[in-house]
């Protein structure tokens, strides 16, 4: 808790498909509490939070994970690392030692099994971290490079950078899938943002499933809550799911994204009604 009585959380933003909101929710609580506070985007494939914030970027660091290379005058071809690796990016083909390293998830079960120390390790470039600031808002972001099918390790480069004396917002990927947990994993709140419509509904139910399996207390933001039908709201009722927030089918929202601007910044009312969802977050959490 700070000075203020505002207590420190990590907010993850997510839901199960994209198009739903998620980056309209963060970038509008990020700039709403009266608080310190980091917003990170952590949709390294598309990040799209720095058009809405207008960070000034001060520092990029390159993220690189270790992947094998193989010394064939070393090499005894005794096949102990074509057999450890699950994700066949080592392979023994006839008589060479042959590495795939898009492939390749780092576990370095490889060059600890080489009873040659025939496999080096080299750096594969992953994509890029860049850290920013606007108006006393602290702002990261990924970006990977394109290409690169391995998100988590870039995610969790991001998420490095969390200050524990800041309110962290995490604006995380879109789906159920190994980037998103990463960007989940350790949060003490997930907010999950869908439409009420049956594509909405089936991967909100996937979402929850999720979060059920991390174990995080969890919220519901229905975006243009007056469409669709009233499935989304029996689904939260049924599984103790608090709604926390619903925002209407509105020409204005629409209008002001389009122009990558903040709703809670220029249209009346939607700072507050902000403030007001990061003090039911508190109330659940703590």
């Amino acid at each position: 808790m700070d000075g203020n009585g505002i207590f420190k959380m990590i907010i993850s933003i997510a839901s199960g498909k994209g198009g739903t909101g998620k980056t309209t929710i963060a970038t509008s609580l990020a700039v709403s509490v009266d608080t310190d506070v980091q917003l990170l985007d952590c949709d390294v494939e598309e990040p799209n939070a720095h058009l809405f914030i207008n960070p000034v970027f001060v520092k990029t660091e390159v993220v690189s994970t270790p992947v094998p290379v193989v010394d064939d005058s070393k090499c005894s071809l005794c096949d102990k690392c074509d057999e450890i690796c699950q994700f066949k990016a080592i392979a023994r083909i006839a008589d060479t030692i042959i590495t795939f390293p898009e492939l390749c998830h780092s576990c370095g079960g490889c060059w600890e099994v080489c009873p040659e120390a025939a496999i080096e390790k080299s750096d594969r470039r992953l994509g890029d971290v860049q850290i920013g600031h606007r108006n006393g808002l602290a702002f990261v972001h990924g970006r990977l490079r394109v290409g690169e099918a391995m998100a988590p390790p870039l995610i969790e480069a991001v998420r490095s950078y969390t200050n524990p004396d800041m309110l962290t917002i995490i604006d995380a990927p879109p789906g159920t899938s190994c980037p998103v947990i990463a960007a989940m994993h350790g949060a003490d709140f997930i907010l999950l943002v869908t439409e009420p419509t049956p594509f909405g509904l089936h991967d909100l139910k996937l979402a929850v499933g999720a979060v059920n399996i991390l174990g995080i207390p969890c919220g519901l933001v229905i975006n243009r809550s007056d469409i669709g039908d009233n499935e989304v709201k029996t689904f939260a009722a049924d599984n103790n799911i608090p709604i926390l927030m619903e925002i209407p089918f509105d020409r204005q929202v629409a209008e002001k994204y389009s122009q990558g601007i903040i709703m809670a910044e220029v249209i009346p009312g939607w700072k507050e009604k902000f403030k007001k969802l990061y003090e039911d977050i508190q109330k659940i959490v703590y």
